[in-house]
């Protein structure tokens, strides 16, 4: 699960920064999850150790009777932006200090790279698969992440266009085993109607807003 809506007043990239917490739409988001996952056989709930990540599994363990975990793995990507602002019509991309973070998309060189994300997503689904066996597991985690582990399984480039990524906020990517092997993904929006439109997949961001290199 990615996390619900932020509060986040200034529109910066926050990323790894602590003390960025679900806005009381982000709440009624997590809420909306928690009660849409309250028939499934969930026995283990694990959440990135940031704010929003915590607060968004936190009524989805305590539908089940469960304790939350937190797992260092499902935090959000490293980005050398983060704490700034950088989106299109910003001027960020005429700043001379930026042009060598942005030499390489493919790897990026902006921030960690796509192959170190696969690794340590994948480690965190191969522990809650164990810890769940039998049952389900839920994680909470971050946009980047999420998208680059299903592209990676789905056998998709890593590198792409941040406005494509299916993953929206309050968003359910599913990953299916039987036994250890992954043998299908699934993706679902309990709280769409909750999202604010330009968030949503396919649809244009206001002018201005758009991240580059936003989770």
């Amino acid at each position: 699960m990615r996390h619900g809506e932020v509060a986040n007043p200034d529109g910066v990239l926050y990323g790894r920064l602590p003390g960025y917490r679900l806005s009381e739409l982000g709440r009624q988001m997590a809420d909306r999850v928690a009660e849409h996952l309250a028939p499934r056989d969930i026995t283990y709930v694990c959440a990135s150790p940031l704010e929003r990540a915590q607060e968004t599994a936190t009524p989805i363990a305590k539908a089940h009777g469960l304790g939350l975990a937190s797992d260092e793995r499902l935090i959000e990507a490293d980005n050398v932006f983060q704490g700034k602002t950088f989106g299109v019509g910003d001027g960020a991309l005429r700043k001379p200090g930026n042009w060598k973070h942005l030499v390489n998309p493919f790897k990026p060189s902006w921030g960690e790279p796509y192959v170190d994300i696969v690794v340590r997503m994948m480690q965190a689904l191969d522990s809650a698969k164990d810890q769940a066996r039998g049952h389900e597991a839920v994680l909470v985690s971050h946009q980047l992440p999420i998208w680059i582990v299903r592209s990676y399984v789905e056998k998709r480039r890593l590198w792409h266009d941040p406005r494509k990524r299916q993953c929206t906020l309050a968003s359910l990517t599913s990953f299916t085993y039987q036994g250890d092997k992954l043998v299908a993904v699934g993706y679902s929006e309990p709280a769409r109607d909750l999202v604010p439109v330009h968030l949503l997949a396919g649809a244009k961001p206001a002018k201005g807003k758009t991240k580059a290199f936003g989770a």
